[in-house]
């Protein structure tokens, strides 16, 4: 797979979502957890998506419990977590796993493409972050400290 575009996610309904639908935009892609030190992200993440969606920018999140147990929820308890602590408006998707036998395709692709620290293909916790570019290619991979305030020109430089 050479393209975010090429891979197909659920809603939190199990319904299918096509990556290709964001075709052209960039993206920010986050594994993320309702109980997590790095939660209060939720609120720079929707801060970012609401300074630059409208120029052709989106956030996904994707809940993930492998991490301490910190997303214990079903899909209805972690949108109700999201917007009603953190206005979050952006796109979340269903429940996966980043790491281990589950990892969903998608993260599979995401750490081959842009493997963390040392070349490590591991997600090593919540609310680590990927930049993809208009081209549906990976641009950057962040650690779970980047806070999404700072990544502003980045994503001012890919818009």
């Amino acid at each position: 797979m050479k393209s975010i575009g090429n891979f197909i996610v659920q809603a939190p309904d199990g319904q299918p979502v096509p990556l290709g639908d964001f075709a052209g935009k960039v993206l920010l892609v986050v594994n993320t957890a309702s109980q997590c030190g790095f939660t209060p992200q939720y609120a720079g993440l929707e801060a970012l998506w609401r300074q630059y969606g409208a120029r052709g920018f989106a956030v996904i999140g994707f809940p993930c419990n492998q991490f301490g147990g910190q997303e214990p929820g079903n899909a209805e308890e972690i949108a109700s977590f999201c917007r009603l602590s953190y206005d979050v408006s952006f796109p979340m998707m269903a429940k996966i796993e980043v790491n281990g036998g589950g990892t969903a395709p998608l993260y599979r692709w995401l750490k081959g493409e842009a493997p963390g620290l040392l070349g490590s293909k591991r997600i090593k916790w919540n609310f680590t972050k990927f930049l993809i570019g208009r081209d549906g290619r990976v641009v950057r991979r962040y650690a779970p400290t980047a806070k999404p305030g700072a990544l502003g020109g980045d994503i001012e430089a890919l818009l």
